[in-house]
């Protein structure tokens, strides 16, 4: 049986389970689906049942994604003792490796019946995407050439949190994409890959150890930093540029009320870039992506 016991404490048997998940990590998942839904609303293309199978789609790949790292990571000698983040299940003796390597592929298959849908609904072009966001789940951290330790873990983060989410989205909704739609993901990508930054940032000692190059081993931590400040003022800068362009209401400037947390962010890491503080770094960068993501959102859905 798997260990479900803290200091002689009981504790629900899914509390393993909801580590190996990562709940704080979902919303990357949520956030591109809920803002090209808002987007589709704005446009009077917005349709429930397509919508609500990109989120439940996204979220399962999300926890697949969750459960692989966690996996490949304990496999590969990753994750270690020495590491700065929250318990890994599998390196902490909470689940059985195979347990989870298990869990993994069936969070996998109950994709596959929305997934399903979808190609019908939007087309055999997205049967392509649907291989793809699998073999990116799994080649993320496994396989013969793990992404997130050949320095592209990064780009994958943009490319699937950001045009494939939100374009995918929005297009088996409305069945059609605008370059507005395109800017939007673009945003998005960048936001979400902040948090990756974040995370490969405080891992990036243990990484080095155990031969896994991130792209912050690559940049080292002065060129992560100024990769991170980038990505996140370079998000807000598309949304600016959009609505001075009139692409988008002026009410997508709603995620500028969450710029002095931006700033707050960034110069923190710049401040201290190193130790357990940064699992904190991690926390309100996603939290940051969750605010913008609703603002953005609600700015979409205001009456023009």
């Amino acid at each position: 049986m798997d260990r479900a016991q803290d200091n002689g404490s009981n504790k629900l048997v899914l509390s393993p389970w909801l580590l190996a998940i990562r709940p704080k990590t979902l919303w990357a998942a949520v956030s591109p689906v809920v803002v090209a839904s808002a987007m589709a609303y704005w446009q009077g293309d917005f349709r429930p049942l397509p919508a609500v199978a990109c989120l439940s789609v996204a979220l399962l790949l999300q926890i697949a994604v969750n459960l692989a790292n966690d996996y490949f990571d304990y496999v590969k000698g990753i994750d270690t003792a020495e590491r700065v983040g929250p318990t890994r299940v599998t390196q902490g003796g909470l689940i059985s490796p195979e347990t989870v390597r298990k869990a993994m592929i069936v969070a996998l298959a109950l994709a596959l019946a929305p997934g399903i849908y979808l190609i019908l609904r939007g087309g055999w072009s997205l049967a392509l995407i649907a291989a793809a966001s699998i073999i990116a789940a799994l080649a993320y951290s496994g396989g013969p050439y793990p992404l997130a330790s050949h320095g592209l873990g990064d780009l994958c983060v943009f490319v699937f949190f950001g045009p494939v989410a939100v374009c995918g989205t929005y297009y088996v909704q409305a069945l059609r994409l605008t370059p507005v739609v395109l800017w939007i993901s673009v945003a998005f990508g960048l936001l979400i890959t902040a948090i990756l930054v974040v995370n490969n940032l405080r891992d990036i000692n243990t990484d080095k150890k155990s031969g896994k190059t991130t792209l912050a081993v690559i940049l080292g931590v002065k060129g992560t930093l100024m990769e991170y400040t980038l990505l996140i003022m370079a998000a807000y800068a598309i949304v600016v540029a959009l609505v001075l362009k009139g692409l988008i209401p002026v009410w997508c400037l709603f995620p500028l009320l969450s710029l002095p947390l931006a700033f707050k962010l960034c110069m923190a890491l710049w401040r201290n870039p190193a130790g357990f503080g940064l699992n904190q770094a991690l926390s309100h960068t996603a939290r940051l992506s969750m605010i913008f993501s609703l603002l953005l959102s609600l700015g979409f859905l205001m009456p023009t």
